[in-house]
């Protein structure tokens, strides 16, 4: 199974045990929003649905690189001894095929979440994504 195929099964699986989002990012082209004029006569062939970008630029949207594929966070009851609240505790899930390997920029990315108190790591399997969500309860 492709990757995506993989986040699709770890993400029904969390349905109602954790609150789990896709970290959605992309790349795109803006440009000058002003209509396309011609100063002189110009012969311009467009396909329909093509689009004339005035003054293009690329740009990335979305997360900063590394941000891990799932996110979201479980409710954690605090114990008694600290006055028995409930708070939202971190948790990123990096989905990986069988043999797939995280990028250095995942792995800094897993080891700031553990470090501020946060739960992340590799997942492979929703078996994989449930302890982890266990783990953070804990």
């Amino acid at each position: 199974m492709k990757e995506h195929g993989i986040q699709n099964t770890i993400r029904n699986a969390l349905v109602g045990v954790a609150h789990c989002f896709r970290a959605n990012v992309g790349k795109g082209w803006v440009g000058v929003g002003a209509p396309f004029k011609a100063d002189r006569h110009m012969t311009v062939a467009l396909a329909p649905g093509d689009v004339v970008l005035r003054q293009a630029r690329p740009f990335d949207t979305g997360l900063p690189k590394g941000f891990h594929d799932l996110f979201g966070f479980v409710s954690v009851t605090i114990t008694p001894s600290m006055v028995g609240k409930k708070f939202a505790r971190f948790v990123s899930w990096e989905v990986k095929t069988e043999t797939g390997r995280p990028t250095p920029e995942q792995t800094n990315f897993r080891i700031a979440v553990n470090g501020a108190g946060g739960v992340s790591d590799i997942c492979r399997t929703p078996g994989d994504a449930i302890r982890l969500v266990e783990q953070a309860r804990q």
